[in-house]
């Protein structure tokens, strides 16, 4: 009686190549800061990831065809005073990103059309007032940053934050 011991699978003669040094990105300091977080964020232009910083929280943006290695003097986003917990691109602009810091405050960021060739300091919107660091980040799909325990941040839009079609609902609890 013959028995067969290994299972035979269709799958068994695929393997997976290796994605050339080009195609990768390389000699990024991603942050050492342990929280449930993805530490990227990816949209059909940017990739953004949240990088070690001295003196506060930053994250550079990359074009997505900006592959290879990563000079370390890339501008980055930075305005925190804390660390960057989490960020999240807007799902109707995609030159629009949010990021928490556990400095207890959000700031909404325009990056440049073509990215970004200098360091970018002034968000379009901060807005503080939570009493615990701002570990999560979400936009709604209507286009509004959803965030909860702002008691403190008035609820008015500027001329730019309408063109840029911004929206921010405050739930306090």
């Amino acid at each position: 009686m013959s028995r067969k011991v290994v299972r035979t699978s269709k799958f068994r003669h695929v393997f997976g190549q290796a994605v050339k040094a080009d195609q990768c990105y390389d000699d990024i300091r991603i942050s050492q800061m342990t929280w449930d977080s993805n530490f990227c964020s990816v949209n059909p232009k940017f990739v953004a990831m949240i990088v070690e910083a001295s003196g506060g929280g930053a994250f550079i943006v990359l074009p997505l065809g900006k592959t290879g290695r990563i000079d370390m003097s890339q501008p980055t986003v930075c305005g925190h005073t804390g660390p960057v917990l989490d960020i999240e691109w807007c799902p109707h602009n995609d030159n629009v990103i949010a990021s928490g810091s556990e400095d207890c405050s959000v700031m909404i960021w325009e990056i440049p059309e073509g990215g970004l060739t200098q360091p970018l300091k002034e968000p379009v919107v901060k807005l503080e007032g939570h009493s615990k660091r701002v570990g999560i980040l979400s936009w709604s799909v209507c286009g509004r940053l959803s965030l909860s325990q702002l008691t403190h941040t008035p609820a008015f839009c500027s001329q730019r934050q309408r063109a840029l079609g911004l929206q921010v609902v405050q739930e306090t609890g």
